[in-house]
């Protein structure tokens, strides 16, 4: 059964923005912090921003400034707005929920950004 899909990856030059969204079925959406998690090659998947049902938000320290994270009840989607994308923001961005509480992941949507 799939519970997310995640999508808006694309190529981008160092500098741009990309805005990726997930679409999370009722049951992953309505109650839990949501969050997104990023995963480049031969590195272990990270965490990247989470945000809680009251749309409280935590960045890692490596995107903090950066990028927003953002859920909307009525669409029952996250978002993520990356902007000043640097070429080690290059990765597949996965979205659930936050550390601990995940269920099954999603294909994930692919993230490069060239310098």
């Amino acid at each position: 059964q799939v519970q997310v899909v995640e999508s808006g990856g694309g190529l981008v030059q160092t500098g741009g923005s990309l805005r990726l969204s997930c679409e999370a079925s009722i049951m992953v959406f309505r109650f839990d912090t949501l969050a997104w998690y990023r995963q480049a090659p031969g590195k272990q998947r990270e965490l990247v921003a989470s945000v809680t049902t009251y749309g409280a938000a935590v960045y890692a320290d490596s995107v903090k400034g950066r990028f927003t994270i953002s859920r909307d009840s009525a669409k029952n989607t996250v978002y993520l707005m990356m902007n000043s994308l640097k070429p080690e923001d290059s990765a597949v961005y996965y979205c659930n929920k936050e550390p601990g509480k995940t269920v099954s992941w999603g294909q994930g949507t692919q993230v490069t950004v060239s310098s």
